[in-house]
């Protein structure tokens, strides 16, 4: 499915990482932009809940176990879309024009079902582990840039999640305008391979 443009409500300027855009490797990205595409994800063959990661087909859901503090919590996981603004909107966005140059936000949306463990005392670090790549390569996370966007649910306000509900959380990133393919990675811990959910894009 091609990526569609529609508006998105302006967002404060937000930080980037440390990491420098050119240098960045691999990685995820979220976007609060004033105008975004919808990313279509390409369909891929695969088994479902394959808990060592790997490729997801288009609304496929992967489930992983993930630390909430000290307790254990297992998550239905499902990339939804990824929503793609303009050039404008990432240069209003960053303090670093210069850096920004030949950048567009995009916002990853993910939904989580809490899906076994007890309800969390705090707001959820499931979405932590949320990235954005782009034609195979990490790219700059925005901070605070989505946590509140159209679709998207405020973290903080999520203590008290219990089994069974489902919430959609965001993340921002900056990648090439000229991007072809953007994908949403996810994992449950930093030792786990990501599942992964391709979406076609021709900036």
């Amino acid at each position: 499915m091609p990526i569609q443009r529609t508006t998105l409500r302006a967002a404060l300027p937000v930080a980037l990482l440390a990491c420098a855009l050119s240098a960045c490797s691999g990685g995820d990205s979220h976007v609060s932009s004033g105008e975004k595409h919808a990313a279509g994800k390409e369909g891929v063959t695969v088994s479902t809940h394959d808990p060592s990661g790997g490729e997801r087909a288009t609304g496929q859901v992967a489930t992983g176990a993930v630390s909430e503090g000290d307790q254990r919590v297992t998550y239905d996981v499902v990339a939804e879309k990824v929503d793609v603004g303009t050039e404008a909107e990432a240069q209003r966005l960053v303090a670093d024009k210069e850096a920004a140059k030949g950048l567009v936000l995009a916002v990853a949306h993910v939904r989580f079902t809490h899906k076994a463990g007890p309800p969390l005392t705090d707001s959820p670090d499931v979405n932590d582990a949320t990235t954005i790549w782009a034609d195979g390569k990490r790219t700059a996370l925005l901070i605070g840039a989505s946590d509140d966007g159209p679709g998207c649910e405020d973290p903080y306000d999520l203590g008290g999640w219990k089994q069974g509900e489902s919430h959609t959380l965001c993340e921002s990133y900056l990648i090439p305008a000229n991007s072809k393919s953007v994908e949403v990675h996810w994992s449950a811990d930093d030792t786990s391979e990501p599942f992964i959910w391709k979406f076609a894009f021709n900036g």
